[in-house]
């Protein structure tokens, strides 16, 4: 019988020296997927790589003095040392030079151009170098910069050969209604909807303006331009028009993992020369949010790209791992702080996990010679955590199948601080004491590193590095690499194992140390924001001042501002301020605390149950010691304030629009 397949992809990377943590996100998520679904026992192909082609590519070998061909190289090279650093097990890396992709992009084109779908014509538009896309006039900023990365666009015009797009548009719409799966998040199914139902227009898919490209094969004046070249990476690498039998046993992807900004290409370019191609869609396209920093999302002409290689250098590469797949919620954007990347590395690394094992493997030394013992009759305290431990592995699964992966890891973490509560609660070290408890004793210990070995069963795909560490110094013989699903299931621990405690697997930072160049700069920002969230809203005279300047902001500007429903779950006043409320909301995938200059106008428990806006993406701040993750909206003239609510039954971090 043969296994369960799982194909996954990440988008083929552009060949950019500035490699940030935004794409070590997407190839590390996916990474972790993939390896959770070999652990499960199937048969998994992840494919990731390099998109080569095109004029930019083009100018920046010629600014450094080199052929494209030259300058790719020297960078894929940089790709792949990444991905090898941070435990990346890809089973293939596709880079659009080469001749497996060359030669079926060609016949794809040819074959699309023979069946009426391909044809020639005059293209006139303005074209963002940097991003590859063309823009109409109406949707660039002022200044005639592109709306996506605000740099100057080009007026072209050329001769071009058009994908006839439109002629999919309904049949497309039409998969998309009868599989809802198909986008995800929901959000962005919308959007894409109604992005389609606004009209197609033809789309370009060759230029005459630069020759760094895979030639059209019957016309040789002519370059492939991105669409049918990149995205045909997905079956070109899975032998779609060189080898069948691989191509049937993979195709179509269970899922492209992209980011939202290129969720478009995705889902109504790719699909329409799928259809043109008579092939199935993938199963799912899910769009991820960006990582962002403080001034926004991560950009090289900003100065704002953070560097992963030297996160790992500082951290480890799990560390790095970790958290991204832990901050990033689903579908939604991520806010990245060093502050907040040492504090979850000491909090859920060091101190639950670490500390755990650490702490354990001490005590199994000090009462059993380092030896796992032989369990007596568990007790109800005993079963409750064999049971949590055996469903935290299918609440994971259910998670991770739903690429919830940052709850999956939350799950996990729900084990890990159930145990360290369990090592309290049955204090070991007093039945020690005790050697008519021994058996008691010897009860407890293999309950704690049972639970350990399944713990470690559960981490290892999202964290490689440190399951291996965690499994050498529980001293089992089997090879952590054969585990399988099934090996979750309690009682796997064998009595007599000799452990082999080591160093904790991840030692506290200091924070001080790790953060001293900032510390100025955030107490500068709290003092601020505090100061903000107390003030008396001005009066209504004011307003007209304010709006004679006219203070305009862009809608690239608006959609920074990440706007979502929470839900109060409780409210209390901040002591020692008479005009500040913290509240407890539930934002869907996370909880959080936001405190706010409110409690002049609503008591707290007017406050639980209600359905308000927030800003889900402020920079967290401390206000009177106490930490306020967001900020919500409120209306006011002058005298009385009125919180911003949702009506009708809208479900927690459902994104405000």
């Amino acid at each position: 019988m043969s296994k369960e397949r799982f194909y996954i992809t990440t988008p083929i990377y552009y060949p950019n020296a500035n490699l940030h943590i935004g794409h070590a996100y997407t190839t590390v998520f996916c990474d972790a997927v993939a390896r959770w679904h070999r652990f499960e026992g199937k048969e998994v192909f992840y494919l990731t790589g390099s998109d080569e082609h095109g004029q930019k590519v083009e100018r920046a070998a010629m600014e450094a003095g080199k052929t494209p061909q030259e300058y790719v190289d020297g960078i894929v090279a940089g790709f792949k040392k990444l991905w090898e650093r941070l435990d990346v097990a890809y089973d293939d890396f596709i880079r659009t030079t080469e001749p497996r992709h060359t030669r079926v992009v060609q016949e794809i084109f040819q074959r699309l151009y023979d069946q009426g779908d391909i044809y020639k014509d005059t293209y006139e538009g303005w074209y963002c170098t940097p991003c590859e896309s063309f823009w109409p006039e109406g949707r660039l900023l002022e200044g005639k910069l592109c709306p996506e990365c605000e740099r100057p666009v080009e007026l072209v015009q050329e001769e071009s050969y058009f994908f006839r797009i439109s002629k999919y548009a309904p049949r497309l719409l039409q998969h998309i209604e009868e599989h809802p799966e198909f986008i995800q998040p929901e959000t962005r199914r919308n959007e894409m909807v109604s992005f389609i139902k606004q009209g197609l227009e033809e789309l370009c898919v060759s230029r005459t303006t630069f020759d760094w490209g895979i030639p059209v094969p019957f016309d040789k004046k002519h370059v492939v331009y991105v669409w049918i070249d990149a995205l045909t990476n997905y079956i070109s690498a899975v032998g779609y028009l060189q080898d069948d039998e691989t191509f049937d046993k993979w195709w179509p992807a269970d899922v492209h993992v992209v980011g939202k900004d290129i969720l478009r290409f995705h889902t109504i370019i790719w699909p329409c020369i799928l259809m043109a191609l008579d092939l199935p869609l993938p199963k799912r396209v899910y769009a991820h949010g960006w990582i962002l920093v403080e001034s926004g999302k991560m950009s090289k002409s900003k100065g704002t790209v953070v560097d992963p290689n030297a996160l790992i250098d500082e951290f480890g590469s799990d560390a790095i791992r970790y958290t991204l797949l832990r901050e990033m919620p689903y579908g939604q954007d991520a806010k990245y702080s060093r502050r907040g990347l040492v504090e979850r590395i000491n909090s859920d690394l060091a101190n639950d996990l670490g500390n755990a094992l650490h702490r354990s493997l001490a005590m199994l030394s000090r009462y059993f010679q380092g030896v796992v013992p032989e369990p007596g009759e568990p007790k109800d305290i005993d079963r409750s955590v064999m049971e949590l431990a055996e469903a935290t592995g299918r609440q994971v699964a259910e998670r991770v199948e739903k690429l919830e992966v940052n709850v999956a890891l939350a799950e996990i973490w729900k084990l890990v601080g159930r145990l360290n509560k369990y090592i309290d609660e049955t204090e070991p070290w007093t039945l020690a004491r005790d050697p008519e408890r021994r058996e008691r004793l010897a009860t407890v210990m293999y309950t704690v590193l049972e639970a350990l070995r399944i713990v470690t069963l559960l981490v290892t795909p999202f964290l490689p590095r440190t399951g291996e560490k965690m499994w050498t110094q529980l001293g089992i013989a089997a090879p952590l690499s054969e585990q399988r699903f099934d090996n979750l299931a309690w009682g796997g621990l064998a009595p007599g194992t000799q452990t082999q405690p080591g160093n904790p697997v991840f030692p506290r930072i200091d924070v001080k140390k790790a953060l001293a160049e900032e510390e100025d700069m955030e107490e500068k920002t709290d003092a601020n924001v505090e100061a903000a969230a107390t003030q008396e809203p001005k009066a209504q005279g004011d307003k007209a001042g304010a709006e004679d300047k006219a203070n305009l902001i862009t809608i690239d500007e608006f959609a920074k501002i990440e706007l979502r429903v929470a839900k109060v779950l409780a409210a209390e006043p901040v002591q020692g301020a008479d005009r500040l409320l913290k509240l407890q909301v539930d934002l869907g995938s996370s909880q959080r605390q936001i405190v706010a200059g409110i409690a002049q106008h609503y008591k707290p428990e007017e406050l639980v149950g209600k359905s308000i806006v927030v800003v889900a993406n402020l920079k967290p701040a401390k206000l009177r010691g106490e930490l306020s993750e967001g900020m919500l909206l409120a209306a006011s003239d002058g005298d009385g304030l009125s919180l911003l609510t949702v009506d009708g039954e809208r479900a927690p971090g459902a994104e405000v629009r």
